[in-house]
């Protein structure tokens, strides 16, 4: 089984380093990382939304993930 995770960080400066640390610990059951975010004029904005498509230990990734964020799952 595969699930796509959708992560809004609202405050991607701040949420970046536990973001980072979580994804790392469980690198071998994610497959795909997408980072979108807009840009304005001039400048970054500081929210954005992560994709990943988690391929093992798909409840891990989310429990992990879920006790900071909102995690949108879809599998398949």
């Amino acid at each position: 089984m595969t699930a796509i995770m959708g992560i809004l960080l609202e405050n991607r400066i701040e949420s970046a380093v536990k973001f980072q640390e979580i994804i790392t610990e469980c690198g071998c059951d994610i497959r795909t990382r997408i980072g979108l975010h807009p840009i304005g004029e001039y400048h970054c904005i500081n929210n954005g939304i992560i994709l990943l498509e988690v391929v093992k230990n798909i409840n891990s990734v989310y429990d992990k993930l879920s006790k900071h964020w909102e995690v949108k799952i879809m599998r398949f």
